[in-house]
This record gives C-alpha cells, structure tokens and sequence, in this order.
C-alpha cells in the first residue's frame, strides 16, 4: 500500500476517531503516524487504540506508527466562586498559594510554588492562551501581586505560562512517569516530550525511555530554542508545536522559529513534524480556508518530514475529510517541479565524512542521473533511512529491515516506505530481494532500475559502505 507522497501525516486520536472502523479509515485515508494524547482519556483507552492500530497493522501488512504524547507540567490556576472572572486592565489582581478559598476579581489560587520561585518584579504572566497578561509588581514565596495589563475574561483551571523564566520543574510529572511506562508496555514506537526546556529534560526522558521507543522533543518553549542544537542532539526526533510555541512568543515570531527548527533538524538528519491548528476550520467544517491549505504546503516546501492533524481528527466532525485534504494538498506540493529545486537542494547539507554518509550522498547523485525507480536501503537500526531521507531524494525510498521496531519508527521519516522482511545473508540474495521487493510493492517496474544501499557485514547496525545498481526482472 504505497502512500503517492513523501511527507507523512500524523493525525490525533479522541472521542471522534476511536473505533476500529475509523482507524481503518483513517488509515487508508492517508494516516501514517496515530497519535495518543495523554492530556485526555485514560490508559484503557489508549491500550484499546493501540490495540486497533495492531489490527490494522496486520490486515494490510503495512507497519504503522504510534506516538504517545506526555501530558507534561502544564501549568493551571485554581477555581472561581463562579466560575469565571472578568479582568480590567490597569486593576489589581493577586496570586497566591492558597488552592481552598476560591478566587474572584481580585484573586485566584496559583497551586505551583515553583512558579513563585521563579519570578521576580517586572516578570509577565500570561493566562489562559496568553489571551491576559499580568506584570508582577511585589512578589514571594507563596505569592504575588500584579497589575492585569491585557485584560479579558479568567475561568476555572486556565493555563499559566511564564515567558523567558527557566521554571523548577521536571518535563516529567508523576502522572507522566506513569503514563510512560504504561505506554512502553503497549510497545508504542515514540514517546514526545511536552514543555521541555532544556537538554536536561530530554537527557531525563531518554534515561527513562531506554531505547524501547524514540525519543521525540516538542519544542513549545521558547527558552528551548536558545539550547536548540543541544536538544536536538540528544534527540530522536522534534515537533514544531505552535500553539504553546505562539502563547510565549509573538506570533510574527514562531514562522521564522519553525523554519529555524526545520533547518536545524534537516542538518541533524532527525525527523520534524510541523503541529497544531493546521486544519483547524475543518473541526467544525469540511473544507479548509485557503491560509490553512497555504500553511500546510508551506511546512513542506520548508522541508517538514510530517505535518501533523490535533483536534481535526480527534474530536473534529470532518476527520476522514481533513486527512484526505492533508494527503492532497502534500502531494500537490510534491508534484511543483519547484519542490526539489527549492527545499531539497537549497537546504542539502554536505555530509560527513563516513562511509556510511558517502554511499547515502552518492545513492542520491546515482539515482538521479541513471534515472532509477527508487532507492533501496537496508538497515537494522534505521540509521542508514535517516541518511537517505536527509539526502531528500527525488525518487522514493524503500526502507528493507528485519525489525518491525525500526519499521514502524521510520513510519514517520520523509519518503520512506518500510517493510519487514528477513535479514540478507549475502550479495546474491540482497540484490535479488529488493529488486522482486521494488516490483512487488510498486516502486518499479520490469527493466527499470534501482539503487540498493546495504553494509557488510550484513545486518550490522551502521555499517552502511555498500551501492549497488541493479535491474528489476
């Protein structure tokens, strides 16, 4: 079942999308990637998504992707007498520790020490979506006194964020810790990190992971930028978040931050998912406007490996609709001949000098000028997909491996196509594979040719010094 573009899309699960004959359809639709958001339901729900997920794994025999996403220490006031509050600017307005008397127009409970730890006079607070700022005037241990300089209205358990201050907190709850280790018995395949501010959070994370899932980094602090590199090192994989991402920056900020993500990350050779209201008209509404189908082509002419689909799938009244439009408009964009001029050569990163990165490189150059069907890259761990995927070739990549794992985590790597197979046992073997493979799937007809990559010794994790152009029978 061959997806007809290279860039994936990730699309959320929720009360709109959960039986086994959506999933299927989603699947089929155009979904690469199934994402379970831990801020909503519980772990029976997940367990029994991931379970459907399986099954359709099985009936179409093509590997597919899970992401669990953490919840992460998402910050929130306490409750109101009733409810909600209207808040003027200039008027006073106090937070404080104190979580059983309910607030009002002049108060409300802010149950995190931590928060009160960091700031200091002149510190902004932004509530509820950073739709109201408050400045802090005097402040302590267990409280502080502000001024409400963007006024509007306050209710139960809204979000507090706090730019440009480095809080002390774990990107970890205790409710993460728990939804972690839950979603690694499920044998999930990514496990995103939310609020992460520094490498510390990551290094964290990974430590607690233990390489049973990749590790993926959702940028959504501004503070994270500045320690950009660092996270991305030590990490599997990144998500351009905007909406937390555009709450502590101005929003004439986060484009350039996200194509300074996207580069980033295409000079690291990690996968990048581009996220958050992308198609979000089509949650109430069967088409996009014309700036949601422009903001998506944008992501990919910038070179995202994934653009990613929230509450449009997960409780939205149009999902199967906004995956088909997302499919469309990727492959759309696929098809300008100024896709491959513009973001696969000017972003072309020189590679290193390995072997492995040299036969990718040359795989690329060679394909191109014997005119080859595809690519075809053998790996074990999936570090040599990562290195042709890098190269941003103009034909697809067929990704060979014996490990499902590494299957379902390329899932969500540009242009790649997995499947689980045997491992090679010599050159006879390894070039007739994927040459009957190449055929079988799609990617290349009788007389053409492909271009494999492997390493010797075969099945050897990153090993990859071997090119071979072959003719499919």
């Amino acid at each position: 079942m061959r997806r007809q573009r290279s860039a994936k899309i990730v699309a959320t699960l929720g009360p709109a999308s959960s039986s086994p004959e959506m999933i299927n359809a989603l699947f089929q639709a155009g979904v690469d990637v199934f994402r379970l958001n831990f801020s909503h339901g519980v772990q029976a729900d997940h367990s029994a998504r991931v379970d459907a997920i399986r099954e359709v794994e099985k009936a179409t025999g093509r590997p597919i992707g899970i992401m669990a996403d953490m919840q992460g220490p998402k910050l929130r006031l306490g409750t109101f007498a009733d409810g909600k509050v209207q808040l003027a600017a200039g008027n006073r307005f106090r937070l404080d520790l104190d979580r059983a008397t309910p607030g009002d127009e002049s108060r409300a409970p802010l149950p995190h020490p931590e928060i009160f730890a960091a700031i200091e006079r002149g510190t902004d607070l932004l509530l509820n979506d950073g739709t109201v700022r408050l400045r802090v005037d005097t402040c302590g241990e267990d409280y502080a006194e502000t001024t409400v300089i963007t006024g509007g209205t306050l209710s139960d358990r809204k979000g507090v964020n706090v730019p440009g201050a480095v809080l002390p907190i774990s990107a970890l709850t205790e409710k993460d810790r728990s939804d972690l280790a839950f979603a690694l018995t499920l044998n999930v395949d990514w496990i995103a990190l939310s609020f992460v501010q520094r490498p510390e959070d990551v290094a964290e994370g990974r430590k607690l992971i233990g390489g049973k899932a990749g590790v993926l980094v959702k940028l959504e602090k501004p503070l994270a930028m500045e320690r950009l590199d660092e996270i991305i090192d030590l990490s599997d994989a990144l998500m351009v978040a905007r909406g937390d991402l555009g709450v502590e920056m101005p929003p004439e900020d986060v484009p350039p931050a996200q194509k300074r993500i996207i580069h980033a990350c295409r000079t690291a050779g990690k996968p990048v998912i581009v996220a958050t209201q992308m198609l979000e008209s089509m949650i109430s509404a069967p088409a996009p406007t014309r700036a949601e189908a422009s903001d998506v082509a944008t992501a990919v002419y910038d070179g995202a490996d994934a653009v990613m689909l929230s509450a449009e799938t997960a409780a939205g009244q149009y999902p199967l609709e906004a995956v088909a439009i997302m499919s469309r408009i990727v492959k759309r964009v696929q098809d300008d001949p100024l896709y491959y001029g513009t973001m696969a050569s000017a972003a072309r990163v020189a590679p290193e000098h390995t072997a492995s990165d040299a036969i990718s490189a040359a795989a690329r150059q060679v394909a191109e000028t014997v005119g080859a069907a595809a690519i075809v890259s053998y790996t074990s761990s999936g570090a040599t997909a990562l290195r042709a995927a890098r190269e941003r070739p103009e034909v697809p990549i067929l990704v060979l491996t014996a490990n499902m794992h590494t299957a379902r985590r390329l899932s969500l790597l540009w242009g790649a196509h997995c499947v689980q197979t045997r491992d090679i046992s010599n050159f006879a073997d390894m070039v007739q594979r994927a040459t009957r493979i190449a055929h079988r799937e799609g990617f290349a007809d009788a007389g053409q040719r492909v271009v494999i990559t492997a390493g010797v010794p075969f099945g050897t994790p990153g090993a990859t010094n071997i090119l071979r152009i072959a003719w499919v029978q």
